[in-house]
């Protein structure tokens, strides 16, 4: 994955991707295969997981507002331009054209086969649009079980995610800040997420990750889905509707440095094409939407 400023300013955090079409496919081959650390299977998580018990709510968004209405700005910042690292296809549009509330408590992320605005991308004009939220600057939490309702979309060259960067990202720089990404899917595995890992020594297709499908040929985008992290210090365990399919500590990075014992914020996109899930095809339905029903993150015990 490749982190990059969006053209807009240095300020707002780009996405990140892999970074070469074969880092890409060894990636979506290993992702068939990839199960917890040992050989372990997925299981419900339990009242002895990470973050199990009470705990405190540092920051929670359940969208509730107008339907049409942007985001809150206390919370989260839009973010603007292509992605030219990631050769995604979309340009990341201001205010509420791609992401507004629905009235019904989501949060609804749209991307589109248009460009009203004469967008500029990198390899032209751009073909699509979409949105891409964070909340640096606005929040930043180390530790503590972070979360997010949503439904992802369909479609090949559809790629959502749900993901976290250091906070400390603008002056130290990607891989350097840490990554965290929660949820992640491309659109040819309509019943597989991602979980994984950046950091120095371990980024792009070296990041450390799992995956995790739904049984019966299921796929993400006919319901809602709970994705989440439970993070402690030199640990973060990954699930999926309480199933907990990952967990990583120091011991899993080689001798590489743990990056993620310091705070980091919130971003939220839907991007078009890329490296990893290749461009749209003729099978491909425009608009494709990412509702979010809430997203929270809660400290203690």
């Amino acid at each position: 994955m490749t982190v990059h400023p969006t053209r807009s300013t240095a300020r707002n955090v780009s996405r990140r991707r892999r970074v070469a079409l074969y880092a890409a496919s060894m990636l979506c081959a290993s992702a068939i295969l990839t199960a917890l650390p040992g050989g372990a299977s997925a299981a419900p998580a339990d009242a002895s997981a990470p973050g199990a018990g009470a705990r405190a709510v540092v920051f929670e968004d359940q969208f509730d507002g107008p339907a049409g209405a942007a985001v809150d700005g206390g919370k989260w910042q839009t973010e603007t331009g292509d992605n030219v690292s990631n050769h995604e296809r979309q340009y990341y549009t201001p205010g509420n054209d791609n992401a507004a509330l629905d009235g019904r408590g989501n949060l609804v992320i749209t991307a589109r086969k248009e460009n009203p605005g004469n967008y500029a991308c990198w390899y032209g004009t751009c073909e699509y649009t979409s949105s891409r939220l964070n909340t640096s600057g606005k929040f930043a939490a180390a530790y503590g079980h972070v979360e997010a309702r949503i439904k992802i979309p369909r479609g090949q060259g559809i790629w959502p995610a749900f993901w976290m960067l250091g906070d400390d990202f603008g002056n130290v720089g990607w891989p350097d800040s840490g990554e965290i990404d929660i949820m992640e899917n491309v659109g040819f595995e309509p019943g597989t997420v991602h979980g994984t890992l950046h950091g120095p020594g371990y980024s792009g297709s070296g990041g450390i990750g799992a995956a995790y499908t739904l049984p019966g040929g299921q796929a993400f985008a006919d319901d809602f889905h709970t994705f989440s992290v439970d993070w402690a210090p030199d640990s973060i365990t990954w699930s999926v509707d309480g199933n907990v399919f990952q967990r990583r500590t120091p011991a899993d990075l080689n001798g590489n440095p743990w990056v993620f014992d310091k705070p980091f914020f919130l971003i939220l996109n839907l991007a078009v094409g890329g490296y990893w899930p290749g461009d749209p095809d003729g099978s491909t339905r425009f608009p494709q939407q990412m509702v979010i029903d809430y997203v929270r993150v809660t400290t203690g015990d």
